[in-house]
């Protein structure tokens, strides 16, 4: 994207996280910022803190699992905002915990928020982008969907399904002539969110400080970047994964810690299963929370 001064973006999970790093980081490129999040206590606030840098602000409630009140959003957006630029798909949950030991509406839970949800924001507002001149796509991945993950099957499965997702939307907007719309995956390792409390981050590798990850994505979008890969050890990861056979990955794996990390895993409230937030990476949050 030439320039963000003047656009427009809406980002999920926006009111806490990672999803309010981000917003504040588009505002100070003089972004317009729309920040939508289940948790409607913390909207108001968050949208303080944006307009504290100058910025136009929005705030409004949704939950991505519901369709109808993504549709209630679009509205909302498109009466009060205005059409949006850039949208940011950061709402997101976890669970961590043996596989059978996780209640299965937990697995559920995943699977809606982190994929579902994420599908729904995109065939909402996919029409809105490609009515832009530019514009650009944004979903918050995470490493661990290049990777089996240990304690946190369905979370890294779901971001499976996010790469997946975001790599073919890419290519059909391509195919279709609207490569004007243009596209970001964001795969970090574990942010310092709290949402990956008690996670130890494998070895070579250190816990993400959310403004930092902010500036990175906010900067791919700049730069019309396809991936946002961090820390370093994260770049390395499909390439390892891809050549190496699969014993050997293994026992890297287990080197690092990696197979380990989810191991002891609390989230937000320190317990073993807690409730989801939505926000990307509480559950809005990667997604700054997320490995």
């Amino acid at each position: 994207m030439s320039k963000l001064e003047g656009k427009r973006v809406l980002i999920t999970g926006g009111a806490q996280g990672i999803g309010l790093e981000m917003a504040l980081k588009f505002a100070d490129r003089g972004a317009e910022v729309v920040v939508a999040d289940v948790n409607e206590g913390k909207l108001g606030e968050a949208k303080a803190k944006i307009e504290t840098s100058g910025a136009a602000a929005w705030a409004f409630p949704v939950d991505v699992t519901n369709p109808a009140t993504i549709a209630s959003l679009r509205a909302q957006v498109a009466a009060e905002a205005g059409p949006i630029d850039v949208l940011v798909n950061n709402a997101g949950v976890v669970f961590g915990g043996p596989f059978t030991e996780t209640p299965l509406d937990q697995h559920y839970m995943t699977y809606q928020v982190n994929v579902l949800g994420l599908v729904a924001m995109t065939h909402a507002f996919l029409p809105d982008l490609i009515e832009r001149p530019e514009a650009h796509l944004v979903h918050i991945a995470s490493a661990s969907g290049f990777i089996g993950l240990p304690y946190g099957s369905t979370y890294a499965s779901s971001k499976w399904a996010v790469i997946g997702f975001g790599e073919s939307i890419r290519a059909e907007l391509k195919v279709m002539g609207h490569d004007h719309v243009r596209h970001t995956i964001v795969c970090p390792s574990y942010i310092g969110t709290g949402m990956f409390k008690g996670a130890a981050a494998p070895k070579a590798t250190n816990v993400l400080e959310p403004d930092y990850l902010a500036e990175k994505i906010v900067h791919a979008v700049e730069r019309d970047r396809i991936y946002v890969l961090e820390p370093f050890m994260v770049k390395l990861t499909p390439l390892l994964r891809n050549l190496l056979p699969t014993a050997l990955y293994d026992r890297l794996s287990n080197l690092f810690g990696a197979d380990t990390s989810m191991m002891h895993w609390k989230g937000h409230t320190g317990e073993a299963k807690p409730e989801p937030e939505e926000q990307p990476a509480s559950t809005g949050q990667p997604e700054t929370d997320q490995p």
